[in-house]
């Protein structure tokens, strides 16, 4: 068990060395992406908290650790409670809460590197406002203190070829090139990992779950690129793959670089991208011209051979998920009721198999009974040992990361036989998620106008989820991606042809039980029956998985309802059955038969 008592000690020792009152530590790294290596889990070594958000602010006399929904019942098992105060992140604010604590004159260090610079101007102005003063610290308090951290690792990029990515990374280059130009702008600052991985048509092993090469560029108005990262990570073959103009450079080089641009006009987005880039190209005398990545919705509309590489990697993950799913039935009916871990290691071992698999998409949630209502909930957080238990529901939410695709699937599955109360809110949720699945809606529209679709029948009975509806998932890339969203928080940006989403309602019960039902979809044009209206869109699954049918309530659904599960469960066997051997596929044919040949008590208690 680390010392957190100890690395306090340190740490405050440290700050004093440096004249600052308080510190702030971000669960964030200098390339602020959602997964960050050992190296880089400075909130981690600090805390002991493993969440994946969250931020500590240390003071010379009381240590406060800030989380959000999804860890305050994580937080107080991991973080000492006699050397932190837990509050809410988003109910108490961690920079209005430090500006009450402190006096005209305090002295506040941050490291500009684990912060966006949207955020680093709210700092100013926050504590600014008060009289305290904003320090950057030249080396991160944290780094200077954690004497056996560990070293970064090299790791090869991988060359991703045209026949996976559809499109060469030059032709990419002088398209966003020439938008910028349109603007008006001679450079942007491509800062997220993804970005620049799809960009320059590499993926990388430099983090978990994310097969990005850590690292950011300037690309400019004529397509040409400057990549900053560890030089060594280049194979041999690398310029012949990008084609001309791309020069790497380590990372250490880029305020050097940067001075070429003094005077010029440089796209940076302050949501993403970090303070010290900014502040670098500021100092280097560039303009900056606040925008969003421009990579970013070209990355996010993928292309016909992006798709079909979707389509075929979902193929492959539903077959794996088949057959975990029979053996878990297996397993159940034979009474031996697995731990979590156990369940989540045997559907990787499924998964490993499948041609062109890398690693997971996240890390699994396999949840069992009561730990499903955490709706982010991790057994990897917990010592604790919680196995499968009769007559409940099963959630597990998982993917992988394939060569050709990105994938991630929750279903929820019936243990013995669970109360009714359960088999209801599970319906309810599954006709949400028909529901939004089946929309038709013109070109424009965003995630935000779709996502009462799949509230409504739980809105109906009062009933709600604390989660978003839908997240953008990239093509071997991160599968949380935007700009696309569906959710009741506003996004401005409208759904695109081509845009890759999941569609994941659900319903927790706290203390109970959790639902959910994911699948991801691809937006495609929708040919209307008029020809004198806008431009329409609708959603075409990728996903290919039954849905639990033990645990829908059949009086609750529609005619229309039950022929879309029949529909999308023929297609299920269809697709997948080539890919199996027996007794996969009898499982299937059972698990997939038409609803009409289900049986009230046969829903409720047989085994597939």
């Amino acid at each position: 068990m680390p010392n957190i008592t100890e690395r306090l000690a340190r740490v405050r020792q440290h700050m004093a060395s440096l004249g600052l009152d308080a510190l702030i530590i971000p669960r964030a790294d200098e390339y602020l992406g959602e997964y960050i290596p050992e190296r880089n889990e400075r909130l981690r070594w600090i805390s002991g908290f493993t969440g994946s958000a969250g931020v500590v602010i240390v003071l010379q006399d009381r240590a406060v650790i800030f989380v959000d929904g999804r860890y305050t019942v994580q937080v107080r098992k991991q973080v000492p409670g006699d050397l932190f105060d837990v509050l809410h992140l988003l109910e108490d604010p961690h920079l209005p809460w430090l500006a009450g604590q402190l006096e005209p004159g305090a002295r506040v260090g941050l490291d500009p590197r684990l912060h966006p610079y949207r955020w680093y101007q709210d700092v100013e102005k926050t504590l600014g406002e008060v009289g305290i003063e904003r320090v950057r610290t030249d080396r991160n308090v944290v780094d200077a203190c954690w004497e056996d951290r560990p070293e970064p690792l090299i790791t090869m990029a991988l060359l991703q070829p045209e026949s996976l990515t559809g499109q060469s990374s030059l032709d990419k280059r002088r398209e966003i090139g020439a938008s910028l130009a349109a603007q008006g702008v001679d450079a942007a600052l491509v800062f997220a990992a993804d970005s620049m991985a799809w960009l320059l048509n590499i993926r990388g092993q430099d983090v978990p779950c994310l097969p990005v090469v850590l690292g950011y560029g300037l690309l400019f108005e004529d397509g040409r690129v400057q990549f900053f990262t560890d030089p060594a990570k280049i194979p041999e073959g690398f310029e012949g793959h990008v084609g001309e103009g791309v020069e790497v450079l380590p990372e250490a080089s880029a305020p050097g670089a940067f001075t070429a641009l003094s005077g010029k006009k440089v796209l940076a987005d302050p949501d993403t991208a970090n303070a010290q880039c900014h502040l670098e190209l500021l100092e280097a005398g560039a303009e900056l011209v606040a925008g969003t990545d421009p990579v970013i919705q070209p990355k996010a509309c993928k292309n016909a051979v992006e798709i079909e590489g979707m389509r075929q990697a979902h193929i492959r993950d539903g077959a794996a998920l088949v057959r975990f799913l029979r053996w878990f039935d297996e397993e159940v009916a034979a009474g031996r009721l697995h731990t979590e871990a156990k369940l989540s290691d045997t559907l990787y071992d499924f998964r490993k198999h499948g041609e062109h698999f890398r690693e997971p998409s996240f890390d699994t949630i396999s949840a069992a009974a009561v730990n499903a209502a955490m709706c982010h909930y991790n057994h990897l957080n917990t010592d604790e040992v919680t196995r499968l238990a009769m007559d409940s529901a099963y959630l597990v939410d998982s993917g992988g990361q394939y060569l050709d695709g990105t994938t991630d699937v929750t279903r929820t599955v019936a243990i013995g036989n669970p109360p009714d109360e359960i088999r209801r809110r599970f319906t309810l949720v599954l006709k949400g998620h028909i529901a939004l699945d089946c929309a038709v809606f013109p070109a424009g529209t965003t995630g935000t106008q779709l996502d009462v679709l799949a509230r409504q029948f739980l809105w109906n009975e009062g009933l709600d989820y604390d989660h978003g509806t839908g997240h953008g998932v990239g093509s071997f890339l991160s599968v949380h991606e935007g700009p696309q969203r569906i959710g009741k928080q506003w996004n401005e940006h409208p759904l695109k042809s081509g845009m890759v989403l999941s569609n994941e309602p659900g319903y927790y019960k706290d203390g109970c039980y959790g639902i959910r039902c994911e699948n991801l979809v691809v937006i495609r044009e929708y040919q209307a029956d008029t020809d004198d209206g806008p431009p329409m869109m609708a959603f075409e699954a990728l996903t290919l998985a039954p849905f639990d049918q033990r645990l829908l309530e059949a009086s609750l659904l529609t005619k229309d309802e039950a022929d879309w599960i029949d529909r999308y469960h023929e297609q299920v066997f269809r697709e997948l059955s080539p890919r199996l051997e027996e007794p996969d596929v009898e499982w299937l044919r059972q698990a997939t038969r038409p609803l009409r040949e289900m049986t009230g008590s046969e829903q409720r208690a047989e085994a597939y």
